[in-house]
């Protein structure tokens, strides 16, 4: 079995991702923030729970990552902040964890001689649309901080990966979603709105399209990336080459749950005007040549799984609807 490092293990994408490489044969250590009360997050109650080994440490802190990195043979880096408006607020934690935590991963990799590094990018480095679909050429643009910190920690691997000759591969996912999303991303925030009793939905800009992908499908395609002896040294875009606007996804929810929804844009959810992302549309063409990734779920029906997961009242108390999460 291969020993594999996930950072970012216990939060929505990296605690799918711990299960699924555990479900695939892998020995995984899942790496997250220190916090006094070693709650393991998102893998606190999970049916894994003896399968996988536990650290908690701190991704900017090189010690705790290269300790915890010590003996294994990969990598799956996807410990970052994620959340875009927050950005706006503290441009500088973004700099911290992902950039400088970036670097922590690579260095602590290159000096421990691991087999693979595998660096979690995002979608939202392309900005909007310059051209669609969106494949791995498209311009790098940071409209956001998020943004360029990511594109940041993006082209610092890629130095490592010239610079030292190092085994680096660049993942970038378009929208991922599923179940223990957090609340502020838009499919949580509809879902948990209307769960609630609220028909009057509270959103931000209606027409910016998204390319949505299942998280399982996106774990899979994490995984046919690792086993792929071509990626090295690129950028592989994950995502499902379909779009679908903010204002028809609301109304897909709602239709799904039998709801007769309305839609009130609240300007506390709008980002600023240049920096809003208009168009998101994947050329998923790269990873499907090189892999053999078949993605398994469709909109209609991750929806589905995702509203099912939601209804459960041991998984919505974790949402509050009625409070715009930053």
């Amino acid at each position: 079995m291969n020993r594999v490092l996930i950072t970012g293990a216990t939060g929505f994408i990296g605690s799918h991702l711990t299960e699924y490489l555990v479900e695939e044969g892998h020995n995984v250590i899942a790496f997250d923030r220190y916090n006094s009360n070693n709650h393991w997050g998102w893998l606190e109650n999970s049916k894994y729970k003896n399968d996988f080994q536990i650290v908690l440490g701190d991704v900017r802190d090189y010690d705790s990552i290269s300790k915890a990195m010590d003996g294994c043979d990969a990598v799956f880096h996807l410990a970052a902040l994620i959340g875009i408006p927050y950005s706006y607020l503290s441009p500088l934690a973004y700099i911290r964890t992902n950039i400088e935590g970036t670097y922590n991963v690579l260095e602590s990799a290159k000096n421990l001689q691991l087999n693979q590094i595998l660096i979690t990018s995002t979608s939202e480095t392309y900005g909007s649309a310059q051209y669609v679909p969106i494949d791995e050429e498209h311009p790098l643009v940071g409209q956001s901080p998020y943004s360029a910190s990511k594109i940041a920690a993006d082209q610092l691997a890629t130095s490592y990966f010239k610079s030292f000759d190092m085994p680096v591969k660049i993942i970038r996912p378009f929208n991922t979603y599923g179940p223990r999303q957090s609340a502020r991303a838009i499919i949580p925030t509809i879902i948990s709105q209307l769960i609630s009793g609220e028909t009057n939905i509270e959103l931000g800009s209606l027409h910016p399209t998204r390319d949505l992908t299942y998280v399982k499908d996106t774990c899979s395609g994490f995984l046919e990336i690792y086993k792929s002896d071509t990626l090295f040294g690129q950028v592989t875009n994950i995502g499902m080459k379909t779009e679908i606007s903010v204002g028809d996804l609301a109304k897909l929810i709602g239709d799904t749950m039998d709801i007769q929804l309305a839609i009130k844009s609240s300007a506390k959810r709008i980002r600023p005007k240049s920096s809003e992302v208009e168009r998101l549309f994947c050329d998923n063409s790269k990873l499907l040549k090189n892999t053999s990734w078949k993605p398994k779920f469709t909109l209609e029906n991750g929806i589905k799984e995702v509203i099912q997961w939601m209804k459960d009242p041991e998984n919505i108390h974790h949402f509050k609807p009625d409070i715009y999460n930053v």
